[in-house]
């Protein structure tokens, strides 16, 4: 099985920092922008529900109508590509039939099968109101924004995880409450810009054995 070695990740983990200033000319390859949106869905969620949607949106028009939504921070527009991360609002059991269903055609079983499965999936949903649901749900999209963050620093693409955005905008300007969906978190990604000082900036974490306690 092939593997990245140790050192290249922690390298390409050093390298990445949340792009402040992207240089609009440069956009990601549409081959590389579909592995990293590959990515994103191979990311893990609580039960493999996967209570989420990755609007990315490209188009300049809309990206003008988000700007002021995301108090004008210059990263909406000048970035490539902005991923808006959201939440089902709540899941429901349509949701769970959905996950039953693919299930059982990946892994060519009949779904009576996987009654159990289910079962857990309606029990956990089932302990939670409509709010308690979304906030669970919104706590998957973050899992889902570390694995992108990580996969774009892997192929050498800046990205910017953001939550300086006024999301019930966001729902509205993307159609989002019609889908049953909330906006949780975005990302801009693309390439950083020559001048922007942050860049070069040391990153600044804590040491590993102050940070890490082993039992």
């Amino acid at each position: 099985m092939p593997t990245v070695a140790p050192e290249t990740v922690l390298t390409q983990l050093g390298w990445r920092y949340a792009t402040k200033k992207f240089d609009p000319a440069k956009k990601i390859a549409p081959e590389l922008w579909a592995q990293l949106e590959r990515a994103a869905t191979l990311s893990p969620s609580s039960l493999g529900m996967q209570p989420w949607k990755f609007v990315v949106v490209t188009d300049p028009a809309v990206r003008q109508k988000l700007h002021p939504a995301s108090y004008n921070q210059a990263q909406v527009l000048d970035a490539s590509h902005l991923i808006v991360f959201a939440a089902k609002k709540p899941p429901t059991t349509a949701d769970v039939d959905a996950v039953v269903a693919r299930s059982a055609a990946v892994r060519g079983v009949p779904p009576e099968s996987l009654d159990a499965y289910k079962k857990m999936m309606l029990g956990a949903l089932s302990g939670m109101d409509a709010k308690q649901a979304h906030q669970w749900a919104a706590k998957q999209c973050y899992i889902a924004l570390g694995t992108f963050l990580t996969a774009a620093a892997l192929v050498g693409v800046d990205a910017c995880p953001m939550e300086g955005f006024q999301a019930d905008q966001y729902d509205e300007i993307l159609g989002l409450k019609e889908k049953g969906l909330g906006a949780v978190v975005i990302a801009t990604a693309g390439y950083r810009s020559p001048d922007d000082k942050y860049a070069e900036a040391a990153k600044v974490r804590f040491p590993v054995d102050e940070v890490v306690i082993r039992v």
